[in-house]
């Protein structure tokens, strides 16, 4: 029975089952979980949690700098850690109800800070071999990188949406994020104006590449208002939800293994290939089936 509660206790702190991988279902979450109760005890906030993966995360991305073995496997153990806390903070979050604007805006850049320290060091550490070329290798794959992740959050935000609803998605609009931008002043709201200056234009960039669900979406609002009939919430996620694992292998668990090999048998610069190669061709394939089913359900409630 304790097992089962504890079960249910988990599934609780997540997002949903739809949009969880394999490995975060079984390793990560359960990880981020204990993390998440002891860290509770302690009264400890969410954002302090996400501040610490940052740190960690960076010290791993400067261990990879190294072509030593041991510290390679030091910066492997720190990057699970900085993963698992990073798990943990959004789980705590959702138990304590401590959800906040700030804590948005620090879980987003978390990664990058990982990803900044991770280039930088792959490049520092092939600059002898590579020259130059690996520095604009790293900036090609970096721009693809950073299209690749905001797909991939916006994708698993409107099927969040679809399952449960605005209170449960993070799915924003970019002419709300640019009215709320114009409403602030630099003066009071510094840093909020500061993260929506960036926030509006990163949204308008994910609706640019989903021309076809932002057709779809505006017409089932005009339709149904902000409540949606549930036997088109129920079409829309049963189409949406098979791209979900691949939202996931954009994120973080399959490159991070692809790194992780590419850097134990000392070849670093595949990882920038894969990114390049099968993560571009994965996200090509997302948008084409994501704006095709789209179509289909804006052609049938018009």
């Amino acid at each position: 029975m304790g097992k089962k509660n504890r079960k249910r206790e988990i599934e609780a702190s997540l997002k949903s089952l739809d949009t969880e991988e394999f490995i975060d279902i079984h390793f990560y979450r359960p990880i981020g979980y204990q993390w998440a109760l002891f860290f509770k005890r302690l009264g400890i906030s969410p954002n302090s949690i996400t501040i610490a993966s940052i740190f960690l995360g960076v010290a791993a991305g400067i261990l990879f700098y190294y072509p030593d073995l041991k510290m390679t496997i030091c910066g492997i153990f720190l990057m699970i850690w900085a993963n698992s806390y990073d798990s943990a903070d959004g789980q705590l979050a959702r138990l304590t109800g401590q959800k906040s604007e700030l804590g948005r805006i620090l879980d987003g850049v978390s990664g990058d800070f990982w990803f900044i320290a991770i280039y930088a060091s792959i490049c520092l550490r092939l600059s002898d071999q590579w020259g130059i070329w690996i520095w604009l290798l790293a900036a090609t794959t970096g721009s693809f990188h950073s299209k690749q992740a905001a797909m991939a959050d916006y994708y698993r935000n409107i099927h969040l949406f679809f399952l449960k609803g605005k209170d449960g998605s993070e799915l924003d609009n970019s002419i709300q994020q640019k009215e709320l931008f114009h409403s602030l002043t630099w003066k009071k709201e510094f840093i909020r104006k500061l993260f929506l200056f960036f926030y509006k234009n990163y949204t308008a960039s994910q609706e640019q590449l989903t021309p076809k669900f932002q057709l779809f979406i505006k017409k089932a609002k005009e339709t149904y208002g902000d409540t949606l009939p549930q036997d088109l919430r129920d079409e829309f996620r049963s189409l949406s939800k098979p791209l979900m694992k691949y939202t996931n292998i954009l994120s973080f668990n399959t490159r991070i293994i692809v790194l992780f090999i590419s850097l134990l048998i000392n070849e670093p610069w595949i990882y920038f290939v894969f990114e390049i190669t099968v993560l571009n061709i994965l996200l090509a394939y997302m948008i084409i089936t994501h704006e095709s089913f789209c179509l289909k359900l804006y052609k049938k409630i018009s």
